[in-house]
């Protein structure tokens, strides 16, 4: 049956009903009381696509958009505060369990991260379709049932498969498109409010481990992760209770945009980025292994130091972005951020006491958060088609993802190869850190040159 749709005659304000044909060519239908030769009609379509239909510009704060802001929150909430407590994880299963060594081990961790990151160009071009809902209900049920089967766990493989696999494949189909759609309902205070999202890996980041720290010893493993769940599965609800997609589905176009590569800034920024994800979770991965195994300390003081790495992030995530919002630009702050964890992460050798830890734990937390808070601004601010949103952050995701993998697990066969010594891990990732924030300042240089410009 033909759609029949009202059309204006612009020049008398006639109202004319006309068919919409199969193949888009619309179809007068005069009444029997016209006749040929009336005056002329012009016919304007009432409706348009949704590929073609414009929202406007993004309404940068009011209720509608921070509640965004704030159910991404608690997205990243469970994701990422998952993910940075994994170092709890790495000492429990390497001590407690003793299902592999420190760089086996790691793997748990860094294919999780991975697997998540690896989906962002499909996650991120299935949001650009308007794919976003089906996408994040799935994705908050598998990550949950993930769970609930990591605490019947107890080999390697087991832990992997429900942990690394599950868990990261749930994760990964809710993250990148709740990034990417939080940032297209902002403009210039996108900085602060993709900032309040990712300060969930924070507040995630001192629940977890206090919930591991209080049911390991009493509860046991089981019970705390199943605690875990369930918390995780109520604010998966929350949030998607709120999360709606701004932008109209952009069914057409490709997975992979190709073109973003021919971007110097894109592809220059990417490489920093990969860089600095290589070096940047050494710290979260073993700092609770440095303080027991080096410096003898306690296993509720290594889950203490985590939760301070962790706690920091509310600093180092809001302060950093709302700079950089107001002053600098986010990619101008990222370079000095990226010198300075480098210079923290040499200092890290000449640390010998479990009070020089704390001081690292708390300089290098506001660090490494500050630039992770950056990283997915200056991402989305390199792609001036926010259509295209979803898809270019995936892709970015994507490749960090792999920097990801391997970082720790490098840093873990060094320490394995050096006897239990941290020194060739500590220079590693010191090292990785410096040619970051060498590729980050020649993003710059690609961009503006050396003027003093808000980038």
């Amino acid at each position: 049956m033909e759609d029949v749709i009202a059309m204006e005659d612009v020049e008398n304000s006639r109202t004319i009903p006309i068919a919409a044909k199969g193949d888009g060519v619309f179809e007068e239908c005069r009444g029997d009381h016209e006749k040929d030769g009336d005056l002329p009609v012009k016919i304007l379509p009432k409706f348009r696509s949704n590929d073609n239909f414009d929202p406007g510009p993004p309404p940068d704060g009011g209720l509608r958009a921070w509640s965004m802001a704030f159910a991404g929150h608690l997205v990243l909430f469970n994701v990422w505060g998952f993910i940075n407590s994994f170092g709890l994880f790495q000492t429990y299963y390497v001590q407690v369990m003793k299902i592999g060594g420190e760089s086996s081990v790691a793997w748990i961790g860094t294919t999780q991260v991975f697997v998540l990151f690896g989906m962002g160009t499909w996650t991120g071009r299935a949001l650009d379709a308007g794919f976003f809902r089906i996408q994040f209900i799935l994705g908050s049920i598998i990550s949950a049932a993930g769970l609930f089967l990591l605490s019947l766990c107890t080999t390697f493989w087991q832990i992997f498969l429900a942990q690394t696999l599950c868990v990261g494949f749930g994760f990964g189909l809710s993250f990148v498109p709740t990034l990417a759609l939080v940032s297209t309902y902002f403009d210039k205070k996108r900085s602060t409010a993709l900032a309040v999202a990712v300060t969930g890996s924070c507040t995630g980041g001192l629940v977890f481990p206090a919930i591991a720290q209080t049911m390991f010893p009493k509860a046991g493993f089981p019970w705390a992760i199943r605690t875990i769940a369930f918390v995780q599965l109520a604010c998966s609800i929350a949030a998607g209770l709120v999360l709606k997609p701004r932008l109209p589905p952009r069914r057409s176009g490709p997975i992979v945009e190709w073109s973003a590569f021919t971007e110097a800034p894109y592809t220059l920024y990417l490489i920093g980025t990969f860089l600095y994800f290589w070096s940047v979770y050494v710290g979260w991965f073993f700092i609770g292994t440095f303080a027991k195994n080096t410096l003898g300390a306690s296993q509720a003081t290594s889950i203490n130091l985590l939760m301070v790495l962790n706690g920091v992030g509310l600093i180092g995530r809001m302060l950093p972005a709302y700079v950089a919002q107001k002053w600098t630009g986010g990619l101008n702050l990222m370079i000095p951020f990226a010198m300075a964890a480098s210079v923290v992460l040499f200092c890290w050798i000449a640390v010998d006491s479990v009070t020089g830890l704390w001081i690292f734990a708390v300089i290098y937390g506001v660090l490494a958060h500050g630039i992770q808070s950056l990283f997915p601004t200056v991402l989305t601010s390199l792609t001036k088609d926010q259509t295209k949103a979803g898809a270019r952050s995936g892709m970015g995701f994507t490749i960090v993802g792999f920097a990801v993998l391997t970082g720790p697990p490098i840093a873990g066969a060094l320490i394995e190869t050096n006897g239990g010594k941290f020194v060739g891990m500590q220079i590693y990732s010191a090292a990785t850190m410096v040619a970051s924030a060498v590729a980050l300042l020649l993003v710059r240089w690609v961009l503006v040159g050396w003027k003093r410009k808000k980038v």
